[in-house]
């Protein structure tokens, strides 16, 4: 598919859901996401987790066996597994045309991830100038999920279909490679949670409303900030730090 392709389906997309929801951006405040991306967002998350807790009473019934009577029962949630796998990585990869752009990798984000550390850390109070719309943490968390959504799909198909259109082995080896990408995913989930609350606050508030306050743009994305404003962040920071002395003195 085009990228002139993609845009003409996003364009499409944004303008029908806009009209089932609306995002209101006040003084101060810029759009982040639009509703049709934060539908696509938590329906992702929706069947991820529906997956992956039918997925648990399944591969781990002695652990995990008080998940199955949510879904009805053992055999219900092995029926409905497969389905629910589906329905994530169709809506991921609709999310996947709405981002692939700001996605891509940029010289800034290498310099980004050698210097997490001190992101991480909080000694640095803005994050690199050049960070983007994304950072480089999460276009990594990005392209992990979208070669685990490659690898679900292929070990999904020869677990639904089993070992007589596929061959024992083939299926053994879908077994271990389903559970470690479901694994490695499940780790990136944990950190993406941590980090749109506690590590960078706000960020989950923007696909709640879909809009930032302007200090979060220039302290967590100071690019995309001054590509949507034409303002330097810094200076942006600066002059905002000036007027709450000025208003505290007065």
């Amino acid at each position: 598919m085009s990228s002139r392709a993609i845009e003409h389906f996003d364009d499409k997309a944004r303008e029908t859901f806009e009209h089932a929801g609306r995002t209101t951006v006040y003084g101060g405040e810029l759009l982040r996401h639009p509703v049709y991306t934060r539908i696509l967002h938590w329906t992702v998350a929706l069947f991820f987790f529906l997956a992956l807790f039918s997925g648990f009473g399944i591969y781990l019934p002695w652990l995990f066996r008080w998940f199955t009577p949510i879904f009805g029962g053992g055999q219900l949630s092995r029926i409905m597994h497969p389905y629910f796998g589906v329905a994530f990585v169709f809506f991921f990869a609709l999310q996947a045309l709405n981002w692939i752009q700001p996605m891509l990798w940029a010289p800034g984000d290498t310099r980004w991830l050698r210097n997490i550390k001190t992101i991480a850390s909080g000694e640095e109070k803005m994050d690199p100038p050049d960070t983007g719309f994304f950072n480089a943490g999460q276009k990594a968390m990005f392209w992990e999920i979208v070669a685990g959504c490659i690898v679900y799909l292929i070990t999904g198909i020869i677990l639904w279909a089993g070992a007589k259109t596929f061959g024992r082995i083939s299926v053994a080896i879908s077994y271990v490679l389903h559970d470690i990408s479901a694994l490695i995913m499940l780790g990136g989930i944990f950190i993406h949670i941590y980090l749109s609350t506690i590590g960078e606050p706000g960020t989950f508030h923007s696909m709640i409303r879909g809009a930032v306050s302007e200090a979060w743009a220039w302290t967590f994305h100071p690019a995309w900030y001054k590509q949507v404003t034409g303002r330097d962040p810094v200076q942006a920071c600066e002059e905002a730090r000036r007027q709450m002395n000025a208003g505290s003195k007065s």
